[in-house]
Protein backbone atom coordinates (compact mmCIF):
# COMPACT_ATOMS: atom_id res chain seq x y z
CA UNK A 1 0.00 0.00 0.00
CA UNK A 2 1.28 3.72 -0.84
CA UNK A 3 2.06 6.01 1.79
CA UNK A 4 -0.59 7.94 0.18
CA UNK A 5 -3.30 5.30 -0.22
CA UNK A 6 -2.43 4.65 3.49
CA UNK A 7 -3.32 8.25 4.66
CA UNK A 8 -6.52 8.14 2.94
CA UNK A 9 -7.81 4.79 4.15
CA UNK A 10 -6.80 5.96 7.79
CA UNK A 11 -8.79 9.16 7.26
CA UNK A 12 -11.75 7.56 5.59
CA UNK A 13 -11.56 5.11 9.19
CA UNK A 14 -12.28 8.24 11.90
CA UNK A 15 -15.93 8.46 13.18
CA UNK A 16 -17.40 11.17 12.25
CA UNK A 17 -17.33 13.09 15.28
CA UNK A 18 -13.62 13.36 15.63
CA UNK A 19 -13.96 16.33 12.54
CA UNK A 20 -14.28 19.34 14.77
CA UNK A 21 -18.08 20.88 14.62
CA UNK A 22 -19.02 17.19 12.78
CA UNK A 23 -18.87 18.65 9.32
CA UNK A 24 -17.92 15.54 7.57
CA UNK A 25 -17.82 17.51 3.89
CA UNK A 26 -14.16 16.86 4.05
CA UNK A 27 -13.97 13.70 5.24
CA UNK A 28 -16.38 12.16 2.74
CA UNK A 29 -14.08 13.05 -0.08
CA UNK A 30 -11.43 11.88 2.09
CA UNK A 31 -13.33 8.26 1.88
CA UNK A 32 -11.79 6.47 -1.02
CA UNK A 33 -11.07 3.13 -1.46
CA UNK A 34 -7.72 2.00 -1.98
CA UNK A 35 -8.26 0.64 -5.00
CA UNK A 36 -9.17 4.58 -6.27
CA UNK A 37 -6.74 7.08 -7.02
CA UNK A 38 -6.28 9.60 -4.63
CA UNK A 39 -8.87 12.74 -4.65
CA UNK A 40 -7.10 16.61 -5.17
CA UNK A 41 -9.55 19.28 -4.21
CA UNK A 42 -9.72 22.36 -6.09
CA UNK A 43 -8.52 25.23 -4.57
CA UNK A 44 -11.49 27.44 -3.98
CA UNK A 45 -13.65 24.85 -2.61
CA UNK A 46 -11.00 24.21 -0.37
CA UNK A 47 -10.38 27.33 1.00
CA UNK A 48 -13.94 27.82 1.16
CA UNK A 49 -14.32 25.16 3.57
CA UNK A 50 -11.32 26.19 5.67
CA UNK A 51 -12.62 29.47 5.90
CA UNK A 52 -15.91 27.92 7.55
CA UNK A 53 -14.30 25.72 9.67
CA UNK A 54 -12.19 28.32 11.10
CA UNK A 55 -14.96 31.07 11.66
CA UNK A 56 -16.55 28.84 14.03
CA UNK A 57 -16.27 30.13 17.66
CA UNK A 58 -14.86 27.19 18.89
CA UNK A 59 -11.46 28.32 17.48
CA UNK A 60 -12.18 31.93 19.13
CA UNK A 61 -12.87 31.25 22.54
CA UNK A 62 -9.63 31.84 24.17
CA UNK A 63 -8.95 34.53 21.70
CA UNK A 64 -7.87 38.06 23.90
CA UNK A 65 -11.06 40.54 23.96
CA UNK A 66 -10.95 44.09 22.16
CA UNK A 67 -10.19 45.76 25.25
CA UNK A 68 -6.58 43.55 26.10
CA UNK A 69 -5.97 43.82 22.42
CA UNK A 70 -6.46 47.78 22.34
CA UNK A 71 -4.27 47.69 26.20
CA UNK A 72 -2.10 46.18 24.87
CA UNK A 73 -1.25 48.14 22.00
CA UNK A 74 -1.25 51.01 23.83
CA UNK A 75 1.88 49.04 26.07
CA UNK A 76 3.59 48.79 22.90
CA UNK A 77 3.24 52.20 21.84
CA UNK A 78 4.22 53.21 25.38
CA UNK A 79 7.30 50.46 25.06
CA UNK A 80 8.41 51.91 21.55
CA UNK A 81 8.58 56.06 22.80
CA UNK A 82 10.42 55.21 25.82
CA UNK A 83 12.94 53.23 23.68
CA UNK A 84 13.00 56.06 21.13
CA UNK A 85 13.53 58.64 23.94
CA UNK A 86 15.95 57.00 25.53
CA UNK A 87 18.35 56.74 22.46
CA UNK A 88 18.70 60.20 22.53
CA UNK A 89 18.56 60.69 26.32
CA UNK A 90 22.52 61.34 27.67
CA UNK A 91 23.10 57.86 29.72
CA UNK A 92 20.14 56.20 27.81
CA UNK A 93 17.05 54.75 29.64
CA UNK A 94 18.86 55.79 33.24
CA UNK A 95 19.86 59.03 32.00
CA UNK A 96 15.71 59.53 30.63
CA UNK A 97 14.58 58.39 34.44
CA UNK A 98 16.76 60.87 36.09
CA UNK A 99 15.36 63.56 33.33
CA UNK A 100 12.13 62.78 34.08
CA UNK A 101 12.28 62.97 37.89
CA UNK A 102 14.23 65.89 37.74
CA UNK A 103 11.18 67.27 35.75
CA UNK A 104 8.34 66.13 37.91
CA UNK A 105 10.63 67.16 41.14
CA UNK A 106 10.78 71.04 39.75
CA UNK A 107 6.70 70.96 38.76
CA UNK A 108 5.75 69.79 42.24
CA UNK A 109 8.01 72.55 43.78
CA UNK A 110 6.10 75.37 41.36
CA UNK A 111 2.99 74.17 42.35
CA UNK A 112 4.05 74.16 45.76
CA UNK A 113 5.14 77.30 45.83
CA UNK A 114 2.84 79.18 43.32
CA UNK A 115 -0.53 76.87 44.45
CA UNK A 116 -3.07 76.88 42.04
CA UNK A 117 -3.40 80.01 39.49
CA UNK A 118 -5.41 82.64 40.37
CA UNK A 119 -8.45 83.66 38.06
CA UNK A 120 -8.07 87.07 37.65
CA UNK A 121 -11.13 88.94 37.23
CA UNK A 122 -11.74 89.38 41.03
CA UNK A 123 -12.38 92.40 41.49
CA UNK A 124 -16.60 92.15 40.10
CA UNK A 125 -17.33 89.58 42.69
CA UNK A 126 -19.07 90.64 45.87
CA UNK A 127 -18.77 89.89 49.07
CA UNK A 128 -21.59 89.22 50.82
CA UNK A 129 -24.85 87.07 49.01
CA UNK A 130 -28.44 88.48 48.59
CA UNK A 131 -29.43 87.27 52.08
CA UNK A 132 -27.74 90.08 54.61
CA UNK A 133 -26.99 88.73 57.61
CA UNK A 134 -25.30 89.85 61.24
CA UNK A 135 -21.72 89.69 62.11
CA UNK A 136 -22.58 87.64 64.78
CA UNK A 137 -24.25 85.48 62.91
CA UNK A 138 -21.17 85.32 60.04
CA UNK A 139 -19.19 84.65 63.48
CA UNK A 140 -21.51 81.74 64.73
CA UNK A 141 -21.22 80.68 60.89
CA UNK A 142 -17.44 80.71 60.67
CA UNK A 143 -17.19 78.98 64.39
CA UNK A 144 -19.11 76.19 62.88
CA UNK A 145 -16.98 75.48 59.89
CA UNK A 146 -14.13 76.07 62.07
CA UNK A 147 -14.78 72.98 64.18
CA UNK A 148 -15.49 70.39 61.38
CA UNK A 149 -11.80 72.26 59.78
CA UNK A 150 -13.55 73.49 56.65
CA UNK A 151 -11.20 76.23 56.38
CA UNK A 152 -12.37 77.86 53.56
CA UNK A 153 -15.65 78.37 54.07
CA UNK A 154 -14.66 79.76 57.84
CA UNK A 155 -12.31 82.14 56.63
CA UNK A 156 -14.92 83.60 54.16
CA UNK A 157 -17.38 83.72 57.06
CA UNK A 158 -14.91 85.51 59.21
CA UNK A 159 -14.27 88.10 56.52
CA UNK A 160 -18.23 88.59 55.88
CA UNK A 161 -17.91 89.21 59.98
CA UNK A 162 -15.51 91.30 59.77
CA UNK A 163 -17.19 93.94 56.89
CA UNK A 164 -20.01 93.66 58.54
CA UNK A 165 -19.16 94.43 61.92
CA UNK A 166 -17.32 97.78 60.60
CA UNK A 167 -21.03 98.40 58.78
CA UNK A 168 -22.78 98.26 62.07
CA UNK A 169 -20.55 100.64 63.70
CA UNK A 170 -21.18 103.03 60.84
CA UNK A 171 -17.00 102.39 59.72
CA UNK A 172 -17.91 101.47 56.32
CA UNK A 173 -21.05 102.64 54.59
CA UNK A 174 -23.83 99.58 53.39
CA UNK A 175 -22.89 99.17 50.08
CA UNK A 176 -24.17 96.05 48.19
CA UNK A 177 -21.56 94.49 45.76
CA UNK A 178 -17.94 95.44 47.82
CA UNK A 179 -15.49 93.01 47.01
CA UNK A 180 -13.02 92.31 49.85
CA UNK A 181 -10.14 94.44 48.39
CA UNK A 182 -12.39 97.57 48.66
CA UNK A 183 -13.70 96.80 52.26
CA UNK A 184 -9.97 96.48 53.38
CA UNK A 185 -9.00 99.70 51.40
CA UNK A 186 -11.99 101.48 53.11
CA UNK A 187 -11.43 100.17 56.55
CA UNK A 188 -8.06 101.09 56.14
CA UNK A 189 -8.80 104.69 56.33
CA UNK A 190 -10.04 104.78 59.63
CA UNK A 191 -7.91 102.29 61.05
CA UNK A 192 -4.56 102.97 59.75
CA UNK A 193 -2.84 100.59 61.89
CA UNK A 194 -4.77 97.37 61.06
CA UNK A 195 -3.99 98.44 57.19
CA UNK A 196 -1.64 95.46 56.38
CA UNK A 197 -3.34 93.35 58.28
CA UNK A 198 -6.72 93.86 56.64
CA UNK A 199 -4.93 93.62 53.06
CA UNK A 200 -4.11 90.24 54.36
CA UNK A 201 -7.16 89.60 55.19
CA UNK A 202 -8.74 90.43 51.89
CA UNK A 203 -6.15 88.32 50.15
CA UNK A 204 -6.93 85.14 51.93
CA UNK A 205 -10.38 85.58 51.44
CA UNK A 206 -10.05 86.02 47.18
CA UNK A 207 -7.96 83.12 47.49
CA UNK A 208 -10.05 80.46 48.49
CA UNK A 209 -13.30 82.32 47.23
CA UNK A 210 -12.11 83.12 43.49
CA UNK A 211 -8.43 81.32 43.58
CA UNK A 212 -8.68 78.28 44.34
CA UNK A 213 -6.70 77.67 46.77
CA UNK A 214 -7.24 75.89 50.03
CA UNK A 215 -7.13 78.16 53.22
CA UNK A 216 -5.63 76.56 56.57
CA UNK A 217 -5.85 76.88 60.35
CA UNK A 218 -3.71 79.54 60.64
CA UNK A 219 -5.37 81.81 58.36
CA UNK A 220 -8.26 81.43 59.59
CA UNK A 221 -7.18 82.13 63.43
CA UNK A 222 -5.41 85.21 61.49
CA UNK A 223 -8.78 86.68 60.40
CA UNK A 224 -10.52 85.15 63.99
CA UNK A 225 -7.41 87.73 65.93
CA UNK A 226 -8.19 90.69 63.69
CA UNK A 227 -11.51 90.79 63.98
CA UNK A 228 -11.28 90.99 67.74
CA UNK A 229 -8.83 93.86 68.08
CA UNK A 230 -10.84 95.57 65.31
CA UNK A 231 -14.05 95.42 67.65
CA UNK A 232 -11.67 96.94 70.48
CA UNK A 233 -9.63 99.48 68.14
CA UNK A 234 -11.10 103.13 68.05
CA UNK A 235 -11.01 104.66 64.64
CA UNK A 236 -9.60 107.49 63.43
CA UNK A 237 -11.50 109.95 62.83
CA UNK A 238 -11.04 111.86 59.48
CA UNK A 239 -11.18 115.69 61.29
CA UNK A 240 -8.80 114.39 63.78
CA UNK A 241 -5.60 115.08 62.13
CA UNK A 242 -6.44 118.45 60.48
CA UNK A 243 -7.97 119.69 64.42
CA UNK A 244 -4.59 118.50 65.60
CA UNK A 245 -2.43 120.78 63.35
CA UNK A 246 -4.66 123.41 63.48
CA UNK A 247 -3.62 123.19 67.20
CA UNK A 248 -0.35 122.93 66.74
CA UNK A 249 0.08 126.25 64.53
CA UNK A 250 -1.94 127.86 67.13
CA UNK A 251 0.31 126.89 70.31
CA UNK A 252 3.24 127.94 68.06
CA UNK A 253 1.80 131.60 67.50
CA UNK A 254 1.46 131.99 71.28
Amino acid sequence: MSLAGGVLTAASALPEHTWPGGDTSVLSLLARSDDEPPLTIPRDPAREAARRELSKGMYHENEPSWFQRALDAFWDWVEDLFSSASTVAPGGPLGLVVIILVVLAVLGALWWRLGTPRRQPTSSAALFDDRPRSAAEHRAAADAHAAQAHWNQAVQERMRAIVRSLEERALLDVRPGRTADEAAAEAGRSLPAHTDRLRTAARDFDDVTYGGRASTQQAYQRLAELDRDLESSKPQLASSAPSTAHNARQGAAE
